[in-house]
Parts: structure tokens; C-alpha cells; sequence
């Protein structure tokens, strides 16, 4: 039983460990979506007529990307 015990530690570790990992690649990954989201919404801007009507492009941008499977 102790043997099973110390085998499930082992496990528990590696998962925490792994999920540690995970979740900062997740963060990362975040950031650049939001940095990459904000240069978009930019340039989009800047393609903006003088009266403020886009030139064809869709504005309809979520921000939503902080769905990026965080939990």
C-alpha cells in the first residue's frame, strides 16, 4: 500500500509540474494574442475614411481572447 502510495506522489507531481507549464505557455500565448489583436484593431483604424466609415473591412473585433482555455 505505501509502495502504491509513494507511486501516486510520483504522478501528482508530474501532473502539477505539467500543468504549471501549461498554464504559463497558455498565458504567453494569451499576451500575444492581445498584442497581435491590438496591432490589428490599429491598423484597421488607420484604414478608417476621414468621415470614420471603414473601407470594406468588418469592425466587428472581439476581444474575446481571453477564451484562450485558461481555467
Amino acid at each position: 500500500m505505501e509502495k502504491l502510495n509513494s507511486k501516486l506522489y510520483v504522478q501528482n507531481c508530474y501532473i502539477i509540474k505539467e500543468n504549471e507549464r501549461l498554464r504559463k505557455k497558455a498565458q504567453i500565448l494569451n499576451q500575444e494574442n492581445q498584442q497581435l489583436l491590438l496591432e490589428l484593431k490599429q491598423k484597421l483604424s488607420k484604414t478608417k475614411n476621414p468621415n470614420g466609415s471603414n473601407q470594406g473591412s468588418n469592425n466587428n473585433l472581439s476581444s474575446s481572447s481571453s477564451d484562450s482555455g485558461q481555467s
